[in-house]
C-alpha cells in the first residue's frame, strides 16, 4: 500500500495561494510535540517587502485532506470510486497515508484507475491546483504552506510522529473555512488534533463510519473529539462532499468536456516523459470548436513527442 512513481497528467492552471504561515491555534490542554510544529517562515525585518510570492492573494478553492492508514487502500478505492467521473469538482485533494518508507505505494496508480483528475505523487515545492489528487511519498512528511506542498524528513523515530496531524494542521492556518479534513480508516490517532484545528478555523470535517472501517482506530478517535460533521462510508462521502462545497461556497462541480480530458491526459504523459509542461498550448487551441482543431493538436503533440 505504498505510493509508486506517478503519470504526471495537466491540470487547469492556477497560482499560488494562501496566507502567510500564522500562529498556530491549539486545542484546549493539548500539547503538540516539538517534533510536530509545522515550520515557520522567518520574519519579514521592519521596513522590508515580502517576497512577491507571498503577497499574492489566496486562492478561493477547497482543500480536503485525506488521512488514513491501515486498511486505508480499500477506504480511498471505495471513497474515488464514488466520485463523479464526468466532473470537475472545484478542489483539491492531497492524500496522507502512513507510508513504509521501504517500500513504493500502489496508491498513485490505484487512483488513477477511478478519476479522470490528474494525480501525482507530490514533488517539494509542488503547487496546489483546483481538481487534482496529491499524495504524500514515501519517507517524507508534507506540509502546506503558500499554495505549495512542502516535503520534509520525518523527525523521531518511526511510529513517533503523526504526519497526518502535521498536514492538517497546516491546512487550517493556510486555509481556514477552505480546509476540509476527511479521516478515513487507521489504527491509533493521527489526525486527532489535526481535525481540532481545522474545526477551530470553520472548516468541515469529515470521517469514515466506525462499522465501515477495517481498522476503527483514528476515526473513533475523532468521532470522541465531538468536531465531525460527517460520519459517513467511503462511498458515501463524495456526494456529500460536493453538496457542501456547493452549498457553503457556491462552487458547484462542473462538466469536463471530453476532448478536455483527453488532452489533459496527454499534456500528463508528455510532461512525464519529457519533463516539459505544453498545458499552454491546450489554452491556445481550446476556443477553436472544431473537432478538427483538435485532430491537429493531437498530431502536432504526437509529432512533438515523437521528436524529443
Amino acid at each position: 500500500m505504498y505510493d509508486s512513481d506517478s503519470g504526471m497528467k495537466g491540470c487547469d492552471v492556477m497560482g499560488t495561494n494562501d496566507t502567510a504561515i500564522r500562529e498556530k491555534t491549539q486545542a484546549p490542554q493539548e500539547q503538540i510535540p516539538e517534533e510536530e510544529q509545522v515550520p515557520e517562515r522567518e520574519q519579514v525585518p521592519e521596513g522590508e517587502q515580502a517576497p512577491k510570492d507571498e503577497q499574492k492573494p489566496k486562492e478561493n478553492f477547497p482543500i480536503v485532506g485525506i488521512g488514513a492508514s491501515a486498511g486505508g487502500l480499500a477506504a480511498f478505492d471505495k471513497f474515488f470510486s464514488a466520485m463523479p467521473n464526468i466532473m470537475a469538482p472545484g478542489m483539491a485533494f492531497v492524500l496522507v497515508q502512513h507510508l513504509d518508507p521501504n517500500y513504493k505505494s500502489v496508491l498513485t496508480d490505484l487512483i488513477e484507475r477511478y478519476t479522470h483528475m490528474p494525480v501525482y505523487e507530490v514533488t517539494d515545492g509542488m503547487v496546489v491546483q483546483p481538481n487534482c489528487v496529491y499524495v504524500i511519498p514515501p519517507k517524507y512528511d508534507m506540509f502546506l504552506e503558500y499554495g505549495t506542498l512542502q516535503l520534509q524528513e520525518p523527525v523521531g523515530p518511526r511510529g513517533h510522529h503523526l504526519p497526518i496531524d502535521l498536514f492538517f494542521r497546516s491546512l487550517a492556518l493556510s486555509k481556514q473555512e477552505l480546509a476540509i479534513a476527511i479521516i478515513l480508516s487507521g489504527t491509533g490517532s493521527d489526525g486527532t488534533l489535526g481535525v481540532r484545528a481545522i474545526k477551530s478555523e470553520g472548516g468541515m470535517v469529515m470521517v469514515q463510519s466506525p462499522e465501515s472501517s477495517e481498522y476503527d482506530g483514528m476515526p473513533r478517535s475523532v468521532i470522541d473529539t465531538g468536531v465531525a460533521d460527517y460520519i459517513l462510508p467511503p462511498a458515501e462521502m463524495p456526494a456529500q462532499l460536493i453538496a457542501y462545497v456547493t452549498r457553503t461556497f457556491g462552487k458547484g462541480p462542473r462538466v469536463i468536456p471530453r476532448a478536455e480530458s483527453a488532452m489533459k491526459k496527454i499534456f500528463g504523459l508528455l510532461r512525464t516523459q519529457t519533463g516539459h509542461d505544453f498545458s499552454h498550448y491546450k489554452r491556445v487551441l481550446s476556443p477553436a470548436a472544431s473537432s478538427g482543431a483538435w485532430s491537429s493538436g493531437m498530431s502536432i503533440i504526437w509529432t512533438t513527442m515523437c521528436i524529443i
